[in-house]
């Protein structure tokens, strides 16, 4: 397998489970942007007027081909697809009334959830940004100060990643948060996003991560 991604890693970080225990122990309580607020409450009046069925969430969905990819395979459910870019939400033409394209911070959403104690049946996070060097750990979605909500909002979880290190670090981080799962190599029937498509041409080893 090619190992696509140059970094100063050779392994999980040395202070990974240091980390995650600082997090466990002093919530993250960043005060909620304005844009993503009035973003939540456009998500929840959406959803709510659909009869609140099951709640899918896409975090980091880019483009959205991922977020209408669940909601086809998903139709009695409502799936959230959330970025921050409205470069990459713009790039999406195809709707469907099951899904929502939501511009705003995964991080900032996903607390708003935890406070208005909504959980959701299926949390997808496909090919985060790997922030490769050493020392943006905690940019990265299990080094980051929100890492614990990710448990309060239940669901079973996948993240996908073509950068081996990575996936072994969300393993470990969520065992440190009591989720357990499994981590596999996979080749996907139907790649999900443009990225998964791409990697896949060009001969990269990709990683799934499923919680149980």
């Amino acid at each position: 397998m090619i190992d696509p991604i140059n970094s100063d890693q050779k392994d999980v970080h040395i202070n990974l489970d240091r980390t995650i225990e600082r997090h466990l122990h002093r919530p993250w309580i960043k005060p909620v942007p304005a844009h993503t607020r009035h973003a939540f409450d456009k998500a929840m009046t959406w959803w709510r007027e659909r009869g609140r069925p099951t709640l899918i969430l896409d975090s980091f969905c880019g483009t959205g081909m991922s977020t209408a990819f669940l909601a086809r395979h998903n139709p009695e459910a409502c799936v959230i697809g959330l970025d921050k870019s409205s470069h990459r939400l713009s790039k999406h033409t195809v709707e469907s009334p099951n899904y929502l394209l939501i511009r705003a911070e995964c991080e900032s959403f996903w607390q708003c959830l935890v406070h208005e104690n909504i959980n959701i049946e299926q949390h997808w996070m496909l090919y985060p940004n790997p922030w490769p060097k050493a020392g943006q750990l905690k940019r990265r979605i299990h080094g980051h100060p929100s890492f614990p909500l990710i448990k309060t909002l239940g669901g079973q979880i996948e993240l996908r990643t073509n950068w081996h290190i990575y996936a072994k670090e969300f393993y470990q981080a969520c065992e440190q948060l009591g989720i357990r799962g499994t981590l596999e190599p996979f080749a996907p029937a139907t790649p999900m996003t443009l990225f998964e498509t791409k990697y896949l041409a060009r001969g990269h080893g990709l990683w799934c991560y499923r919680s149980r």
